[in-house]
């Protein structure tokens, strides 16, 4: 039986034996199990969060201005029309109206934000088949309330896990406040969280250096450097350089702005000189032959050095048409990147991480009733140790952290080997090989490398944090090797 279906089972048993209202709870884990992967993107106010959701959904459909919905947890679901409600603290569900004029425009009638918990927005996008995206509002906002709501959502409170399977965290550089809210994200004592369900993002990538055209590279560079930080790498599985906005607008480029791209490309080289030096100046209405509006509207989409970008590729003829303009906007930003991490990490292993969401709400009811139904909490207790402790895939969840917290004594190359066993979906990855390396090669690896991990186990120096490491990853080798 797979990890999913002992969980399912788990939950299904407690929703028969538990009390009504502990027992819906087991019901609604129990159908998460069946439903997309959730994945919340947090960060700090204006880091890019509502910008970088739009452009993986390939629309734009969260607003990015400062208006009281972006201060709602709200989330983005596949549907087969088109429909927005407000879910109050009560349960209770109301429509709310819309219209689409750029973002989504919502109308809250007489709710204030206040008074909703979150907003549900279904959609009928592929994009959103395989993940309900949740966009959370700015940690570190000047309301405190605003930035309470998405701790709430997004980190244990209490008895209570959060509501969150993976979470895509933007900042603009490693700021305490960032740490502080990952490490409350992964919280240790629920099934051993690990950086395998958290991906951090240097948004924003586009302004590193003034917006020059080696900004990507820049944010490249620095990104690597986050990368090799030992407190962030223990809370993260990768470290990704994303424009947003380069990201957004490349996926929704309408051929007007394309026009007007061109247009200005077509500008003497004194005259793109002038307007390009500064957004002020790119604004000025005594220079150029395009309307202040037309320059507004690409400033507004792309972000000066997305128009600088632009305008270079377009004068270099690397580009003529909207739909080449808009696959170079989107290959540069580094949307392809992070849409790959999100293929290789979290949606290989997304009933994992859902399996892993569910059992922190198996936990969360079984300290609920432990007062008043303590036979009931202690089987459930014993039910989920039993899954942890037997579990592979649990198993290496633990191992992850045990070994980037720093609580096993190896050295950096053998720990780099335990992360990649973890974090990476693909055999041959996992194991460091070239895609190329065939069945034989792959399997002859993972057992050498078994019996080395072995011998670390078997090591009578070793504390027993270390010899448990050991172990686990020789048994996670050993699962390559036999194809399991």
């Amino acid at each position: 039986m797979s990890l999913v279906e002992r969980v399912a089972t788990v939950c299904e048993q407690t929703a028969g034996s538990f009390p009504p209202a502990l027992a819906e709870e087991a019901r609604a884990l129990r159908s998460r199990l069946d439903g997309p992967l959730r994945v919340a993107f947090a960060g700090r106010v204006k880091a890019g969060k509502s910008t970088l959701l739009n452009a993986l959904v390939g629309e734009r459909l969260a607003p990015t201005d400062a208006g009281e919905c972006t201060t709602v947890v709200t989330w983005y679901e596949e549907g087969p029309g088109y429909e927005v409600e407000a879910v109050r603290p009560d349960g209770e569900r109301r429509p709310l109206r819309f219209r689409r004029d750029g973002a989504l425009e919502l109308e809250l009638g007489d709710l204030a934000a206040a008074d909703i918990e979150r907003l549900v927005v279904r959609w009928p996008s592929r994009r959103l088949h395989e993940m309900t995206l949740i966009d959370t509002p700015g940690l570190a906002s000047v309301h405190g309330e605003t930035s309470a709501r998405t701790e709430d959502f997004l980190t244990s409170q209490g008895d209570r896990p959060g509501a969150a399977d993976a979470v895509i965290y933007l900042l603009r550089h490693v700021h305490r406040r960032d740490i502080e809210f990952l490490d409350a994200f992964m919280d240790r004592r629920v099934v051993h969280a690990s950086p395998a369900n958290a991906v951090a993002v240097l948004s924003r990538a586009d302004e590193i250096g003034g917006g020059r055209l080696d900004a990507l590279d820049s944010a490249a560079r620095i990104a690597e450097r986050y990368r090799s930080d030992p407190q962030l790498r223990s809370l993260v599985g990768a470290v990704v350089p994303v424009a947003g906005l380069l990201a957004e607008t490349g996926t929704t480029l309408r051929e007007d702005e394309a026009a007007a791209l061109r247009s200005l490309a077509a500008e003497p080289d004194a005259v793109l000189d002038q307007l390009l030096v500064t957004a002020d100046r790119f604004l000025e209405p005594s220079v150029g032959a395009l309307t202040i509006e037309l320059r507004a509207g690409l400033l507004d989409r792309l972000g000066l050095f997305g128009v600088r970008y632009a305008v270079d590729l377009l004068r270099r003829g690397e580009v003529t048409s909207a739909a080449g303009l808009s696959s170079a906007l989107v290959a540069a930003s580094g949307l392809e990147e992070l849409e790959a991490v999100i293929r290789q990490r979290f949606l290989p292993r997304a009933r994992v991480l859902q399996a892993r969401t569910a059992l922190a709400g198996l936990r969360s009811l079984a300290e609920r009733a432990r007062g008043r139904w303590p036979e009931h909490a202690a089987w459930l207790d014993d039910a989920v140790e039993r899954i942890e402790a037997s579990d592979t895939e649990v198993a290496a969840l633990r191992l992850l952290h045990l070994v980037v917290s720093d609580q096993v004594r190896i050295d950096p190359e053998a720990a780099a080997e335990v992360r990649r066993l973890v974090v990476e979906a693909d055999d041959h990855r996992r194991l460091g090989l070239a895609p190329a390396a065939s069945a034989e090669e792959l399997r002859g690896v993972a057992l050498e490398r078994a019996g080395r991990w072995h011998e670390r186990a078997g090591d009578p120096l070793a504390d027993p944090t270390t010899v448990e490491a050991c172990e686990l990853t020789a048994r996670l080798l050993e699962q390559v090797w036999s194809g399991t």
